[in-house]
């Protein structure tokens, strides 16, 4: 359990720099995600980045879950 733990801290430690590191791109700003800005106020639910991210992590899970096993 203690290597699960460790492999998603480094997992969400390289997304964090990729994140950092690419926001110049936006990457995290498709189709399908919503975006409401009025006044000072703005708020933003990246709904199909959500779902892209999923299918990737879960993609990626399945990989590594089945050469550990």
């Amino acid at each position: 359990m203690a290597k699960v733990f460790i492999s998603l801290g480094v997992l969400f430690l390289l997304l964090g720099v990729f994140m950092l590191l690419f926001d110049k791109f936006q990457l995290f700003r498709l189709p399908g995600d919503i975006y409401i800005q009025k006044g000072n106020f703005s708020f933003y639910f990246p709904i199909t980045s959500s779902i892209i991210l999923s299918i990737v992590a879960t993609i990626i899970f399945n990989i590594i879950f089945r050469l550990f096993k």
